[in-house]
């Protein structure tokens, strides 16, 4: 999906959709380009000021990239499956995405922001790793952005992070009042096969 905010483009796209008993891949993809809209007006904003104006100083350049990962993923999940979506901000923000990407992931395995570790812990990066940070975690769902300063790549990380999982929670609530009582978030009732396959081996009740 691609829209504007101000004079900047904003793209997103949905690789996993966790919450499909309550979003369609379409609604999931909206609402990660609204937030961008919000975070693309930040970035313009911050590019834009005179020296002395923006809080966290004035952002290098009209562009980011955003990975966001899968609060709902097994943690043997591998790298690329564990991506919910990504985010595009300004036209020349497509090559940092492996960079977000590679902050994200070394969160999820390192269980803390990468921007740490590469000061204190190099031991824990290897060959291939990013020598940068930062990323977010808020209440288990990580985020990751690239393109400004550590501090400022953190800011709108933590911005973003903060505001999904805000929305995630009302739009939980909302499908919660609109269903009424269910045990299982799956839009039918039923059990998923999963948990039923776990006790399958079960005996049934001697006669």
């Amino acid at each position: 999906m691609t829209s504007t905010a101000g004079t900047l483009r904003v793209e997103a796209a949905v690789r996993r959709n966790p919450y499909a008993y309550m979003l369609t891949d379409e609604e999931l993809t909206e609402l990660l380009a609204e937030l961008g809209r919000r975070r693309a007006e930040s970035v313009r904003r911050n590019h834009e000021a005179p020296e002395g104006e923006a809080p966290r100083g004035p952002y290098p350049r009209p562009a980011m990239g955003f990975v966001v990962l899968d609060p709902t993923a097994d943690a043997g999940t591998a790298p690329a499956d564990a991506v919910l979506g990504a985010l595009t901000i300004g036209d020349d923000a497509r090559r940092f995405l492996p960079k977000a990407a590679a902050k994200a992931v070394a969160h999820r395995r390192l269980g803390g922001d990468n921007g740490t570790s590469v000061h204190t812990d190099p031991h824990l990066l290897g060959t291939g790793a990013f020598r940068y940070g930062h990323s977010a975690e808020v209440r288990g769902l990580i985020v990751a952005a690239s393109s400004q300063t550590t501090d400022q790549d953190l800011y709108e990380a933590s911005r973003l992070a903060a505001e999904l999982v805000e929305e995630l929670g009302a739009r939980h609530r909302a499908h919660e009042w609109e269903r009424g009582e269910a045990d299982w978030l799956t839009g039918t009732g039923e059990t998923p096969k999963e948990y039923q396959e776990m006790v399958s081996w079960f005996p049934e009740p001697a006669a």
